[in-house]
């Protein structure tokens, strides 16, 4: 039992600490929006972290204005396509699936995850869809063969909510982009918020010290020290799932709000050549990832998981502080990350 003296260890908001179902984060709520229709999301590869100075865009701050050093986040977004527009109707329960759409011609890739139609009409499965559509979905895929820091070649694949607008001109912006690649650019902008989701690093079975931060026992104890001096009270006679105890620590589904974009870097044309506008690939590369060859997002702060993790975005559910329209990079840390 916690008290002002003696504080409980370890949130009960993060139970059950086991491991996440999927690599691939499961988002449960999207904001409603008012401009669009558009994508509320994406998804990237983690690649690393580094630094960059920048103009210090917080208009409040002692540094408003002057140039100042930020940790970021680089997360590799090469194209995603749209394989699939998913509907659902509003139930008593919750929103149900009523159909779905499926580009007639998938990719080859796809066939690792499940096996491929033969034949399959758009019209016909468009018919098939009858009910009142409250929510539209796009089912896309990422592209993980253009990503040479990521060793696997299955894509993952994913829903993306779209809002914003009429359900009439959802549906139609939605089947528009079945079959088509998608850019990190239709969903955000530098400045903006987003919120991050991400399995995070796994670290395996640890004990209670480290698992819930509880304090070390004294150093004449009977047995050990890095234990809990109590399984819980006499009654109710049964250990209860609240006291701290060693089990799995990590591998979680975590979201990070209100995560800002420094910059988004793509390709450009130069003398008929295209190369990224901004190289961000250190001395040596990036440990455990290698080089990046794709368009990226630079994220203000850190972003749960190891490098070659699966990153989603998703507009920001609780945002407060307001976007900027751009913020200016005067330096890019290419340094390496290799240690000394």
């Amino acid at each position: 039992m916690g008290s002002a003296h003696h504080p409980r260890r370890g949130s009960m908001a993060y139970y059950p600490r086991k491991r996440a179902a999927s690599p691939i984060p499961r988002i449960r709520t999207w904001p409603e929006i008012e401009d669009g229709p558009r994508i509320q999301g994406f998804a990237g590869y983690k690649a690393g972290m580094t630094h960059v100075f920048t103009i210090d865009w917080r208009k409040h701050t002692t540094t408003a204005g002057q140039e100042i050093w930020t940790p970021v986040t680089v997360i590799e977004v090469p194209p995603m396509k749209v394989a699939g527009v998913r509907f659902y109707e509003r139930t008593m329960y919750g929103l149900k699936s009523i159909g779905e759409v499926w580009d007639e011609n998938l990719d080859k890739e796809l066939a690792r995850r499940f096996p491929l139609p033969k034949e399959y009409s758009k019209d016909k499965a468009l018919e098939r869809i009858k009910g009142d559509i409250e929510d539209i979905r796009l089912i896309v895929h990422t592209q993980p063969r253009l990503v040479s820091g990521v060793p696997k070649k299955a894509p993952d694949i994913m829903e993306i909510r779209v809002g914003g607008g009429t359900i009439d001109a959802r549906k139609e912006y939605a089947l528009n982009l079945l079959g088509k690649e998608i850019k990190f650019s239709d969903f955000k902008s530098d400045g903006k918020f987003v919120d991050v989701i991400a399995i995070t690093k796994g670290k395996g079975f640890q004990g209670h010290v480290k698992r819930f931060g509880v304090k070390l026992l004294n150093q004449k104890n009977r047995k050990h020290r890095r234990m809990i001096g109590t399984l819980g009270p006499w009654h109710p006679d049964w250990v209860r799932y609240t006291v701290p105890q060693a089990g799995q620590m990590g591998y979680h589904q975590r979201t990070e709000y209100n995560k800002r974009i420094v910059k988004y870097v793509d390709f450009i044309e130069e003398n008929g050549e295209k190369r990224l506008a901004i190289d961000i690939t250190p001395k040596g590369g990036f440990p455990h990832y290698g080089e990046v060859k794709n368009a990226y997002v630079l994220i203000h702060g850190s972003v749960p998981g190891p490098a070659k993790r699966l990153i989603r975005f998703r507009d920001p559910v609780r945002q407060t502080l307001e976007d900027v329209e751009g913020i200016e990079i005067t330096y890019v840390s290419l340094e390496s990350k290799q240690g000394v």
